[in-house]
């Protein structure tokens, strides 16, 4: 086993504790079916890297660390998007893809015109899970406690959301309040998942445990719990095949990740055959 090692114990607790958030809004993303406008807010928050980055080496805001600018670009880039969306009614698709490639461009700007070395960030685009540091495990914890409390106190508004927004009208819920809320929580699960599997991948942490979880109940609740510790082993294992074979610890996540839902898939079928 490779966990004697302090650098993969510490990222084994990143790994649990981002499980979780991702898991249980990893089962509204997929329930929602937004997961391409989960997508879009993971790759504009390059656009605050990008500037945190910058603003540190130009202006010397050594304060602005990249994870506050990332949190920053995905706050704004959920709220842009459900706003327009919700007040204006355009095409999803083709705001999804403005909000995606814009972000991106403004970050790719703001990288060029930073000087030095951008090392740090290839560790947000593709994740390094093994440099997590014990204040990013107390960042991860209260983030986590910050969705559940808010998840717990919203659960039936949210349902009612994700299952029959039309009911939650006339139940005089507030669905485009709720609705943007959904999307912050989407935006912080992300930036928390980006320290583990980055900024590329991060779609697939989110997403897939979610996803294999909803193959096995209907149930919200269940989901989320299945999602949360199928989120746990992919973390565990990939990291300790990462370790043995030498392998990038976020890509290893998340190819057992898809891997996994491909024999879920493949093992389903024949029951149902």
């Amino acid at each position: 086993m490779g966990f004697e090692n302090p650098f993969l114990q510490m990222a084994l607790w990143a790994g649990l504790l981002a499980s979780v958030s991702s898991g249980v809004i990893g089962s509204y993303v997929v329930v929602r079916r937004i997961s391409f406008i989960a997508g879009s807010i993971a790759h504009s928050v390059l656009a605050g890297l990008g500037f945190s980055l910058w603003a540190n080496r130009v202006l010397g805001l050594t304060w602005l660390h990249p994870m506050v600018g990332a949190f920053a670009a995905a706050i704004a880039s959920a709220l842009l998007l459900g706003f327009v969306q919700l007040r204006y009614r355009q095409r999803e698709d083709a705001l999804i893809a403005a909000i995606w490639s814009t972000g991106m461009a403004i970050g790719v700007i703001f990288i060029t015109l930073t000087p030095g070395s951008t090392g740090e960030l290839m560790n947000f685009l593709f994740g390094n899970i093994l440099w997590v540091t014990p204040e990013d495990l107390w960042a991860l914890f209260g983030l986590d406690i910050l969705v559940l409390l808010m998840v717990g106190y919203y659960y039936s508004s949210f349902m009612a959301l994700c299952f029959d927004e039309e009911q939650a009208v006339l139940q005089k819920v507030n669905v485009q309040r709720l609705y943007l809320l959904l999307l912050c929580l989407v935006a912080i699960s992300i930036v928390l998942l980006i320290q583990i599997i980055g900024t590329i991948l991060v779609l697939a942490l989110l997403t897939i445990p979610a996803t294999i979880a909803a193959l096995f109940t209907t149930r919200l609740k269940t989901m989320m719990i299945l999602s949360c510790g199928f989120g746990a082993l992919f973390n565990l294992l990939g990291l300790e095949l990462s370790y043995h074979l030498d392998w990038p610890p976020g890509a290893t996540i998340a190819l057992l990740a898809a891997l996994a839902y491909l024999a879920t898939l493949a093992i389903k079928k024949r029951q149902i055959v």
